[in-house]
């Protein structure tokens, strides 16, 4: 099933821009991200990579856009000359660093004191293939059967890499990008079953053999998993830090190489691909995400649609010019617009898009009907009346036919933040949302990965009685401390950051003395998580994220992208469905 490993060699590349000037080449950031979709087609496009700075002042200036004048008193002044005073003297002259002592910084804060032992924990969790760091495991947990936690997850290694990038360490990063495009190019066979040429492996594993003194790579596709399914999630999150390495080194090359490109477009065929679809939703099996084992998400589910998403506007600034390139840009701009307006339309909810569903008529026919995925009004679970404040929305959890999934995902609503696939307005009532329903979200641990909890016989039903994901456990409402690193890019993208502050200082309370649990059970997230894992890494490296975002908000340019300001403002709701 395996093929020999081979290194692409990006020497030459990288030596030839070595000595290029950013500006010789970019362009400002906003000038190409904050443009129509459509624009791309018309004139050549460049990298628009800011060598010096994460983020450029211009982005910068607009991260309160859509703050209300509720909020106006609460957000950064990004516009003043001093916030940027304070952000040049954190910087160093090659570019900006953490601001923590670690052993690569080299700017003197006295950072908190698990920032040291988080570092030297993320620095034990490296693996290294022929000498080479390529990644973090899953858990350095040795109390527990390893099962597999001792593999490289491309999800999991995520907010790793954001920590080394933040940090000046890109080469594990792109050393772990070009060993997963590696494997992309392996045969992938389930049973007698092969998978799509550009499915990226959900984790890989070093093995060593001392007999022979060698190392190999052994990959799981998804033929390893539990349930067997295929992780749709990896080549999003592939092409997701493809970009962030790009922005936050300004190097092009490895972006530009014809193995990276021909990784790219391998992916986005696989997605938008023409079949029987009358979404431009991507219809997923369960499990082919962070979460990954049966939890009901199976259908739309609004983690892979806000991934699906990020991904293609990544990819838009990625692939090249030429024949092949133009060709998927102009199926990804047709997508990104048809995506955008199905999700901020179909998937939105706040308390008048609740009004609405909940005076649905149904057994409507023909394109005038309202209620176009004949949803009953009786499905309407009795927690959501409650649950949803006066000011405040989220994008819920899956639209299908006759199906509404009303639970909140905190994954999908914060990349929908990041990627701007959520409008200004939408970005500002999300985090209402978390403001007025602290307690159920946020709780004694950040943050629940998903709101409510499912029980007794809709438990049993959904789950198959799956004893990890009993009631406020595991991915049924428990708590995931990584998801801070999320949490604080979107407050930090819109001008909020005393949320993402208040829910640090919760987590800082408990994470180290606790080992840096997996998750945390119960409904507040007291409890340290029955089957987790300690010293799981994305834990500490979610927490390092979250810390040097709020020290250094430049860094978000590596994983936020600007609105669309050109698009044509999607029509409510209430107003649409209508027409």
């Amino acid at each position: 099933m395996s093929t020999p490993d081979v290194d692409v060699d990006v020497n030459q590349n990288q030596n030839q821009n070595k000595n290029v000037k950013a500006e010789d080449i970019l362009c400002p950031l906003a000038e190409y991200e904050e443009c129509d979709f459509s624009k791309l087609l018309e004139k050549p496009r460049l990298l628009n990579i800011d060598r010096q700075r994460s983020l450029d002042e211009r982005s910068l200036s607009e991260l309160s856009i859509g703050i209300s004048p509720r909020h106006a008193t609460r957000a950064i002044d990004l516009n003043s000359s001093r916030f940027f005073e304070q952000l040049d003297s954190i910087c160093s002259p090659l570019g900006r660093r953490s601001g923590f002592s670690t052993p690569r910084s080299q700017i003197g804060f006295d950072p908190h004191p698990m920032v040291a032992e988080a570092w030297e924990a993320l620095r034990r969790s490296l693996v290294y293939f022929r000498g080479q760091p390529v990644g973090t495991i899953a858990a350095l947990d040795n109390t527990e059967e390893n099962l597999n936690y001792d593999q490289v997850f491309v999800r999991d290694f995520v907010p790793s890499a954001l920590a080394f990038l933040m940090n000046g360490e890109p080469e594990i990063v792109k050393n772990f990008i070009l060993k997963t495009l590696r494997l992309q190019s392996w045969e992938k066979k389930i049973d007698r079953f092969q998978l799509g040429e550009g499915v990226m492996p959900a984790s890989f594993k070093v093995l060593h053999d001392p007999v022979r003194n060698n190392e190999t790579l052994i990959a799981d596709f998804g033929e390893s998993a539990i349930g067997r399914v295929a992780p749709v999630d990896s080549g999003f999150w592939w092409i997701i830090l493809l970009r962030a390495y790009t922005k936050s080194t300004g190097d092009t090359s490895l972006a530009e190489l014809p193995e990276c490109q021909k990784g790219m477009r391998l992916i986005l065929s696989l997605c938008l691909s023409e079949g029987f679809d009358t979404f431009p939703t991507l219809l997923c099996a369960d499990g082919c995400c962070m979460i990954d084992r049966r939890m009901g998400v199976y259908g739309y589910p609004i983690e892979i649609q806000a991934l699906f998403f990020m991904a293609l506007r990544c990819a838009l600034l990625l692939l090249k010019q030429d024949d092949e390139g133009k060709e998927f840009i102009e199926r990804i701009v047709k997508r990104l617009h048809a995506l955008s307006y199905h999700m901020r339309s179909y998937f939105w909810l706040d308390l008048k898009q609740l009004n609405d569903i909940y005076r649905f008529k149904t057994e409507e026919y023909s394109h005038t009907a309202v209620n176009k995925f004949n949803v009953m009004p009786d499905s309407l679970p009795e927690w959501v009346f409650d649950f949803m404040p006066v000011y405040g929305g989220y994008f819920i959890g899956n639209v299908s036919p006759a199906r509404m999934d009303f639970r909140w995902f905190c994954l999908g609503n914060c990349i929908a933040i990041l990627s701007s696939l959520a409008t200004p307005e939408q970005s500002t009532a999300i985090m209402d949302l978390i403001e007025s329903r602290w307690e159920e979200l946020v709780g004694e641990m950040p943050l629940k990965v998903c709101y409510p909890a499912m029980e007794t016989h809709e438990w049993r039903i959904i789950t198959g009685c799956d004893p990890k994901n009993t009631r406020w456990s595991y991915h049924n409402g428990g708590s995931w401390p990584v998801l801070l690193w999320l949490l604080t890019a979107a407050c930090v993208k819109i001008g909020r950051p005393q949320i993402a502050r208040r829910a640090i200082e919760i987590a800082e309370a408990r994470l180290l003395k606790d080992h840096w649990p997996e998750y945390y059970d119960g409904k507040l997230g007291r409890y340290i998580g029955k089957q987790s894992r300690k010293a799981q890494t994305w834990s500490i490296a979610g927490y390092l994220v979250a810390k040097m975002m709020l020290e250094d908000p430049s860094h978000l340019g590596m994983i936020a992208i600007e609105e669309d300001k050109q698009m044509k403002p999607i029509l409510r709701r209430s107003n649409s469905w209508t027409l």
